[in-house]
């Protein structure tokens, strides 16, 4: 089912700021940068071994990123698991019992189909299914 940390999302307040930690100190390579307009953020995905690090910039106060920040500060925003036929495991979660944030895939940054499943269904952790068509592993 789950089959792999993908990536796991970092909310920051300006990756202008903060990418240069990422690069410079900790020696991340930079796969690159893009824009969610459905999302208002700014994404910057470096490369930590077989996962991701996905720093998220909110470009507008009204994103769930921005809010997130407000409310808690900088920092880890969630965990995505890498999965196959998304559909089907978001009904798996239905079925076990967990909260969907997403009761449908939405496109989610470097073309991925992605949902949320509910921290109230989570202990506490937000967890993100994302499917990457084409792509293996």
């Amino acid at each position: 089912m789950i089959k792999k940390v993908d990536h796991i999302g970092i909310a920051v307040k300006s990756l202008e700021k903060t990418l240069s930690f990422y690069t410079d100190v900790l020696n991340l390579p930079l796969v690159g940068i893009e824009e969610v307009d459905t999302q208002k953020v700014r994404v910057a995905f470096l490369q930590a071994g077989s996962t991701k690090l996905e720093l998220l910039e909110p470009t507008s106060e009204e994103s769930t990123i921005a809010k997130f920040i407000e409310k808690r500060g900088e920092g880890i925003h969630h965990v995505a698991l890498g999965v196959d036929s998304i559909e089907e495991r978001i009904r798996e979660m239905k079925e076990k019992g967990i909260r969907m944030i997403d009761e449908q895939p939405r496109p989610g940054a470097g073309g991925a189909n992605i949902a949320f499943m509910h921290p109230k269904s989570t202990s506490g952790v937000l967890f993100e299914l994302c499917e990457k068509k084409g792509m293996k592993g």
